[in-house]
């Protein structure tokens, strides 16, 4: 059998550019958000600030991240503005890759992990709306593709950096931590975005000679990322988009949230990240079409919000009681785990073309309760905990984009969907560590463990009332549309009567 079907792949060669280009701003996307874990320590010696204000850019890229993904609902749906903003947010985050070395405090980091959050979260709204918008009912198969350059970026990023961080304290004239210290501390901060609650314990130095390497990883990384603009920058030129016109303003007024789009494509309530759920917009809808809105996101909130949750704090729990292990060993969970992740997106791709969003959804969601089920049952065991890693990786790899590709189709391409899904699951990766983390700090690691579970099980219960809602809305909509035949079928009778 081949893997994809010749409507897939005609698809594709029709839409080869702009589809390459898209996957490229995600490989970006992926590219930033994985260096701060690794190479937070160099930055606390450059900025030679105490590890309690260095860990404050976490929630500066983290926060931004999530403005940014609401931001991205206020373009315009035109390719001009969307392309304008993407090229934008790339530029900025290769800047951003620059002038991180040239950062002597953490304010100035702060900021600049600001930028680079605020780009991150646009380019995840626009990309992946764009892509939904390119192939519609097909769109289930590029979404897999899409978020299996996440991952991609995410393991490059580390890679470059790895040769360059300090091995020793990097701040010389002080007494210096052991390389063990060092190394704990690294893996305890290498989560995508999760910091460590009890680092008081780790006096490093802030005064002397600062010794890092760790600006060659950046500028490297910056030039890795500078083909992604020009690839966008290519797009708008074969499009022959190139000046941008002042006439075509890139964000909403207020009074253009009823223009029309070029294309003919419906693209009401897009103008705002909750445009479409407004009483004006919902009059022409059921009570459904909101729902619909509310549960996507609330289970990509739980979902995203454990992928988060695991990545930050599965060091943490490997390396507590009644573990044990070695600072080295726990350090590769969490590659393994966004390893088991591109991988299972990878494997996905062919998977979502073969199985409905549904089928795949209650696989993944039904999956990832038993892996966690297993682990706690399994608490005791370093061996399961390295398998249920790479199997809860695997099984939660595809729920973000098949659940964006099912909701779209089921509320039929009308609204903004995609932008409330992007930033729900933003805000759940966000504030689930906090709470997760809090957890931990109060009741000890196995709570970890215990609120990840907690949560699997809310997410799969979220979605069997999702697909209730969807049974619901789907008999309304064709009733209504029954409904609209008979009248015109009557009104068409009177009128030939008279």
């Amino acid at each position: 059998m081949k893997l994809l079907d010749g409507r897939i792949w005609t698809l594709f060669k029709l839409h080869w550019q702009h589809t390459l280009t898209y996957w490229s701003v995600f490989f970006s996307f992926g590219l930033c958000i994985a260096f701060l874990g690794p190479t937070i320590l160099d930055l606390r010696c450059q900025t030679q600030s105490t590890l309690q204000q260095i860990t404050w850019v976490f929630f500066s890229q983290q926060f931004f991240l999530l403005v940014g993904s609401s931001l991205g609902g206020l373009f315009k749906k035109t390719l001009l503005c969307s392309l304008s903003a993407l090229l934008c947010c790339t530029l900025l985050i290769s800047l951003v890759f620059a002038i991180i070395p040239l950062c002597n405090n953490v304010v100035l980091l702060s900021i600049a992990m600001a930028v680079a959050g605020k780009s991150m979260g646009v380019i995840d709204t626009i990309a992946n709306r764009q892509l939904v918008k390119l192939y519609q009912k097909d769109s289930a198969t590029f979404l897999q593709a899409l978020h299996f350059f996440i991952g991609l970026g995410a393991l490059v990023s580390p890679l470059v950096a790895d040769p360059f961080l300090a091995e020793d304290s990097c701040v010389l004239g002080s007494n210096s931590s052991s390389s063990s210290d060092l190394e704990h501390l690294r893996s305890s901060m290498a989560g995508h975005g999760a910091a460590p609650h009890n680092i008081s314990q780790y006096p490093l130095h802030t005064e002397g000679v600062v010794i890092t390497r760790v600006a060659y990883a950046f500028w490297i990384m910056a030039l890795i990322n500078l083909p992604v603009p020009a690839a966008v920058l290519a797009l708008m030129s074969h499009e022959r988009l190139l000046p941008c016109s002042s006439k075509s303003p890139c964000l909403l007024e207020k009074d253009s949230l009823a223009g029309s789009n070029p294309s003919g494509d419906s693209d009401e309530g897009h103008g705002s990240l909750f445009g479409c759920c407004t009483p004006a917009k919902l009059k022409g809808h059921s009570f459904t079409f909101f729902i619909l809105h509310v549960l996507g996101g609330a289970i990509l909130f739980i979902t995203d919000g454990i992928i988060g949750s695991y990545a930050g704090f599965i060091y943490t729990y490997a390396v507590s009681p009644p573990l044990l292990m070695g600072h080295k060993t726990a350090g590769c969970l969490d590659s393994i785990f966004w390893a088991a992740i591109t991988l299972g997106r990878l494997a996905f791709i062919y998977l979502s073309y073969k199985y409905t969003a549904p089928r795949l959804l209650t696989f993944s969601l039904v999956g990832v309760i038993l892996v966690q089920c297993l682990l706690m049952i399994f608490y005791t065991s370093c061996v399961f905990l390295f398998i249920g890693t790479c199997v809860l990786g695997l099984c939660i790899s595809s729920v973000f984009p098949s659940m964006l590709a099912f909701t779209e189709d089921i509320l039929d391409y009308k609204g903004c969907a995609t932008t409330i899904l992007v930033t729900c699951a933003s805000t759940g990766e966000m504030m689930l560590q906090l709470l997760v983390g809090s957890v931990i700090h109060s009741r000890g690691s196995y709570a970890f463990l215990l609120c990840c579970t907690i949560a699997s099980f809310i997410g799969f219960g979220l979605f069997l009332l999702f697909l209730y809602v969807e049974h619901v809305h789907r008999n309304s909509y064709a009733g209504k549309e029954q409904m609209d035949t008979y009248k015109d079928i009557e009104w068409n009778c009177n009128y030939n009567r008279h």
